[in-house]
């Protein structure tokens, strides 16, 4: 039996239980592992006969534990699905008020930046915490992961916008 635990915010364990522990035995059946979670410590265990299930079980918990819906993060089951974490303390440093205007950036008003990021790059973005996650196939990850940093560098949203038409333009004339 292959274990791994992984450690995920208290405030995000019910969404890995769901309404009487629909979510979890959906993603039991999902990835083929025994999930067992601990509400009072925040840590998920996964459990399965193969070590490999374990593995690709693993980046569903996080991208869950990062804000993402489980039917969201179910889609890291399929191939060429990834997950990228873009550490937004690295561009904010120590200070709270830089850390919320730069989360501020990536969400947009009324989330309309993240949603625009969403649509050009066909990738699911979730800012959570001090965190930006980002879920899709590995083209539109790397994508979106290049707007969101030209973002938290302080890039206006139109520049963004229009490098991500460009990267799209050169990508399907290749």
């Amino acid at each position: 039996m292959f274990t791994e635990q992984i450690r995920v915010p208290k405030e995000r364990v019910a969404v890995f239980i769901g309404k009487a522990g629909a979510a979890r035995r959906h993603l039991e059946r999902l990835l083929g592992v025994h999930i067992i979670v601990d509400s009072k410590e925040g840590i998920v265990t996964l459990q399965g006969e193969v070590s490999l299930s374990v593995f690709e079980a693993k980046p569903v918990v996080r991208a869950i534990a990062r804000g993402f819906s489980p039917a969201t993060a179910s889609e890291l089951s399929k191939e060429n699905s990834i997950l990228e974490v873009v550490d937004i303390t690295g561009f904010a440093g120590k200070s709270k008020k830089k850390l919320l205007r730069l989360k501020s950036r990536c969400i947009g008003v009324n989330g309309k930046a993240r949603s625009t990021i969403e649509e050009m790059t066909s990738a699911h973005i979730c800012v959570y915490g001090k965190t930006v996650a980002i879920l899709g196939s590995i083209d539109s990850v790397l994508l979106a992961r290049k707007a969101i940093e030209s973002l938290l560098k302080g890039a206006p949203h139109s520049n963004v916008y229009r490098a991500i038409i460009e990267s799209r333009r050169r990508f399907t004339n290749l």
